[in-house]
């Protein structure tokens, strides 16, 4: 079981460096961010660059593990990515992590002046993308002409200070998505059902994900993938529970430990935000951080 943070990337880094250190110190597993180029009900206000953020803060911190919940082909270019991925790793001396996934049609699908792609589209071009990074960061020159993205002897070397590379943790709720997670993810993330939301009641909700978690299964055994699969992480904050998990540590250790027992391996809660629907109080956030697994295991 862990439990990780996602430090969504609003705070100028006079700022936001104390609060990358405290999640460290806290013993989070993992702190995440959003790669977004702005997001929702935070658009008009602070939004920093993702791969910047996370540069600062691994040289600001020296064990907890780093990444991004997700990155998405809506403005990158896998031969871009790549490198700035490679370097972002040698940085943290190995703590990065690559939370991937298709995008949707928000602020983001049309920021370079393009329409929105259909579900269909952002689906191929998500399975490219994440084939031809997979390629990228594990070979030391590639040459590739895709459908929707191409390379020209593009080299990275020395590589990733992870072997082969850093790990990818998958977006997905839909068979398509998971067989890229069976195959090149070493982790799975869901935010539940998306049909579902925060609508409807957590014990559906709960259910769906418990659907999901099986028919990653399925298709890992479907694809050959031996062993016990991918890592699975649920991002909180997405379902009918919304923020409430946050409340106590009573109403925490009662919502995680029934998602571990679906098989959810990794949970990642917001840290605080006021004003905001990521509000919380911030001691109990710690607290959660501090005493949380215990009271679980």
């Amino acid at each position: 079981m862990r439990l990780s943070t996602v430090i969504l990337p609003i705070h100028p880094w006079a700022e936001g460096r104390q609060i990358w250190q405290r999640a460290e110190d806290l013993g989070f597993h993992t702190a995440y961010t959003y790669d977004h180029l702005t997001w929702r009900t935070f658009r008009d206000g602070p939004w920093f660059g993702a791969v910047p953020t996370l540069t600062a803060a691994a040289c600001a911190t020296s064990r907890i593990r780093l990444g991004t919940l997700v990155t998405s082909p809506n403005f990158r270019h896998p031969v871009t990515l790549a490198k700035e991925l490679m370097t972002l790793d040698d940085i943290s001396g190995g703590r990065l992590t690559l939370g991937i996934g298709a995008g949707g049609d928000g602020f983001d699908a049309t920021a370079l002046g393009q329409e929105a792609w259909t579900p269909r589209e952002r689906a191929d071009r998500f399975a490219e993308f994440v084939a031809l990074l997979d390629r990228l960061l594990t070979e030391d020159a590639i040459t590739h002409e895709g459908v929707h993205y191409s390379a020209v002897e593009a080299r990275n070397v020395p590589g990733c200070v992870q072997s082969p590379r850093a790990p990818f943790a998958v977006a997905a709720t839909g068979p398509r998505g998971m067989r890229l997670a069976a195959r090149y993810g070493q982790a799975w993330v869901t935010t539940g059902d998306p049909k579902i939301g925060r609508r409807g009641t957590p014990e559906a909700s709960r259910a769906a994900i418990g659907a999901q978690i099986e028919r990653l299964a399925e298709i890992c055994s479907e694809t050959g993938r031996e062993g016990a699969g991918p890592h699975r992480i649920l991002l909180t904050g997405f379902t009918p529970d919304g923020n409430t998990p946050l409340r106590s540590l009573d109403a925490f250790v009662d919502f995680a430990g029934a998602h571990f027992a679906l098989g959810i391996d990794e949970i990642v809660i917001h840290a605080p935000i006021p004003d905001s629907e990521f509000a919380a109080d911030q001691a109990v956030y710690e607290k959660i951080a501090c005493d949380a697994l215990t009271q679980l295991r």
